[in-house]
């Protein structure tokens, strides 16, 4: 099942795509002389930068694209370090191998973001960013990760990608790294089937992402710039169609958020008696997405049989979000020209991925299962729940579900 914003699709959405449709001019660019050329992309960044209260916001055409845009526009890449949390979607991995640097993998803690502890263990000289991964829209403790950052003078770069909309601290995730992303995949807080996009403050860095995600070119163009362009780039523009669901989409995202947090607080008041059950940490209470409800048990055992009963998953099972279940990036598997393994551009990849090798994550997420709230999909584990437009009875009724299951298996 999709993202909440799924759910609120409707005239609103229709009204922005067939405004784009009527005109046929379904390219980003264009002169803004045109009356057929209705700059939707554009408004689309322009809201996004007026409401999270960023100077630069690039529209892309996926979170991962994103992720690359920006690590490219840092500079990272050959014999770089990245650091990234062993439980996130393999794109933040992946990313950091396509521009050729190389992902040190790191615990998380209660939070199942990134143990800040641990990232301070994994720092080397080599080291050039901490992505933080806002999982599961609880943000990180960027206190710490912007302190650890600044000591060692190295890059924060926030993954919301699962985060839209939250906050840390009254400031939006996203904004408060050197550079933030996000994703509008189908499975994201609102969504156009799929979409991204990067934020920064920095003029510099807004430039050159520009420049990487379109050949080269100048932010805002009307035409091409023969002669004229920066960089080598890639084409990770968004095409106007998508520009206009999401502005759509986007004004409805405080009601979305508002939803979500009703739902997760009376699901969550009404399970929270239950004996050996403790929930995650939420680094900020009043900022988080609400989009799923995590629970661990005191053992794995017990979290087995729980998820049994409601015919669900571990967090431990759930995918390509988990680094042990990622085949590919433990195998090293990239193609490099002859299909032969990974490795860096500059010098062997001396990094290796195997099962076991983050613990403390392990052990977490094998005691964890997430109940759906926003975001039903057994890939995240999260089979069994409630969903954006749950009733009052639909949500008591799913407690009670829940309460029997643990019960019946403590």
């Amino acid at each position: 099942m999709p993202g909440p914003g799924y759910e609120w699709i409707g005239k609103e959405e229709e009204e922005e795509v067939l405004d784009v449709l009527r005109s046929r001019w379904l390219f980003r660019h264009g002169d803004d002389k045109n009356p057929a050329f209705k700059r939707k992309v554009k408004t689309l960044e322009e809201m996004v930068q007026e409401k999270f209260g960023t100077r630069h916001a690039l529209a892309v055409t996926s979170g991962t694209s994103a992720l690359i845009t920006a690590l490219s526009a840092l500079g990272i890449g050959p014999g770089d370090e990245v650091i990234v949390p062993g439980y996130t979607f393999i794109a933040s991995i992946s990313s950091v191998i396509v521009v050729r640097a190389v992902p040190v993998l790191a615990e998380v803690d209660e939070s199942l973001t990134l143990d800040a502890a641990d990232v301070e263990r994994k720092i080397t000289p080599r080291t050039k960013a901490i992505m933080a991964v806002h999982m599961l829209g609880n943000p990180c403790n960027l206190e710490r990760l912007c302190a650890i950052a600044g000591k060692h003078n190295i890059f924060l770069i926030e993954d919301a990608a699962q985060a839209f909309g939250a906050s840390y601290r009254g400031e939006r995730v996203g904004t408060i790294g050197k550079i933030g992303i996000y994703s509008f995949n189908i499975f994201k807080t609102i969504n156009a089937g799929d979409g991204g996009m990067v934020v920064t403050d920095d003029d510099d860095l807004y430039f050159r992402a520009f420049g990487y995600h379109d050949h080269g070119h100048f932010p805002n163009r009307a035409g091409v710039e023969i002669g004229n362009r920066s960089i080598i780039g890639q084409n990770y523009r968004m095409n106007e169609l998508t520009g206009a669901v999401l502005i759509a989409q986007f004004r409805k995202i405080d009601m979305i958020t508002q939803r979500l947090r009703y739902l997760k607080s009376r699901f969550k008041r009404q399970i929270g008696g239950l004996r050996d059950l403790t929930f995650r940490t939420i680094n900020d209470p009043a900022g988080e997405s609400n989009t799923l409800l995590t629970v661990f048990f005191p053992s794995m055992e017990v979290a087995d049989r729980v998820a049994g009963k409601l015919d669900t998953t571990t967090v431990s099972k759930s995918g390509w979000h988990v680094y042990s279940n990622m085949e590919q990036i433990l195998g090293k598997r990239m193609i490099t020209g002859h299909g032969c393994p990974y490795k860096c551009a500059s010098y062997p990849c001396k990094q290796e991925y195997s099962k076991g090798m983050l613990p403390g994550t392990d052990h977490l997420l094998e005691r964890a299962i997430n109940l759906s709230v926003g975001v039903v999909d057994r890939g995240l584990g999260s089979g069994f729940g409630i969903n954006p437009l749950s009733t009052d009875e639909e949500v008591d009724r799913k407690a009670k579900e829940f309460i029997t299951a643990v019960r019946g298996s403590l």
